[in-house]
Parts: structure tokens; sequence; C-alpha cells
């Protein structure tokens, strides 16, 4: 029987990993929130869709990171699907699983230690202007 029970939360443990594999990074958690915000179906441009508010980032260099790196990944376990021409994501089928993440994390920011959620109220700030 434990055999069993084992066996049958291996899937939701391997899902539980890629979800934060997924979200262990700065520009897939910036992409994966812009799709968030974006109305599903939409496709966001990139790289700028990956790039925060606050953040300066060198757009030759993201481009060829999320082409190389980060976009394969979340492609791969189905969070986003890609497209070079034009270069842009949108929302994969496995999108809900990562949102359900950041949604929890959004509702219960205040709950949070204040050092893990300093840079997320300047960006959310920076969102509402």
């Amino acid at each position: 029987m434990t055999v069993e029970r084992l066996q049958n939360t291996k899937p939701t443990v391997e899902r539980w990993n890629e979800v934060f594999e997924a979200l262990s990074a700065e520009p897939r958690r910036q992409l994966l929130m812009t799709l968030l915000d974006a109305p599903a179906g939409r496709r966001v441009l990139l790289p700028d869709a990956a790039v925060g508010p606050a953040e300066s980032a060198d757009l030759t260099e993201r481009r060829l990171e999320l082409a190389h790196r980060h976009l394969p990944l979340l492609s791969q376990r189905g969070f986003v699907d890609w497209a070079t021409d034009p270069f842009c994501a949108q929302r994969g089928e496995r999108f809900d699983e990562v949102a359900a993440v950041v949604g929890i994390v959004h509702a219960n920011v205040e709950d949070l230690p204040p050092h893990l959620v300093d840079g997320y109220r300047r960006l959310e700030d920076e969102r509402d202007e």
C-alpha cells in the first residue's frame, strides 16, 4: 500500500519541482507574471516581457538567454509556448500551475518576510503607475 501511494504521488512531486524550477530565475518569473497580467490567448513580445520595470537589462543578451535557456525550460514543461518570428510567448497548457503559485504569493505578500518582498512591492507599485 505504501509503495502504491508513493508511486501515485511521484507525478505530483515532479510537477511541484517543475513549478519551482520555473520560478527560480528572475527572467522566467517576470515573463510568467507578464503572461498572468495578459489576457488568456494573448501573445507577449519578447524580450521586453521578461524584463522588470525597474531592471535595466541588455535586451540582446536577454534575448539570447531567453531563446537558449529560459524559454526551452518553460516550454518543455508546458508553461509557455513561444515563437522566434515574431519573438513572442503565450500561456502554455500547464500555465495554470505556475499561475496558481504566483497568485498565492501575490495574495499573501503581507504575510511574507520583508526581505523577500521589498523588491516585489516596488515592482507592484511600478506596475500600478
